[in-house]
């Protein structure tokens, strides 16, 4: 984890007054998120497939609308392990 971006502000010396000052420039671009876009929608179709499984069992149950959760799941699984998913770890 030595990698993570702090805030960019790094403390001033006793001279300073102990202040917070802007980092030299040059330091490790901030990043917000990684993974490709293929890896978000693989991950956001499971996430919809849990939503749709979760309410299918909690308005009846109705099995017809659970199963079409699996089957999404499923389909999102199958795109993660294809576009290799986990390869997104840097």
């Amino acid at each position: 984890m030595a990698d993570q971006v702090g805030s960019g502000m790094v403390a001033g010396h006793a001279a300073e007054g102990g202040q917070l000052s802007p980092a030299a420039a040059g330091g490790p671009a901030t990043v917000s998120h990684h993974g490709r876009p293929v890896s978000w929608v693989a991950v956001s179709t499971m996430m919809a497939a849990f939503l749709v499984g979760g309410f299918g069992l909690i308005l009846g149950p109705l099995w017809w609308l659970f199963w079409v959760g699996v089957a999404m799941c499923a389909v999102g699984g199958l795109l993660a392990l294809a576009t290799h998913i986990f390869e997104d770890w840097y």
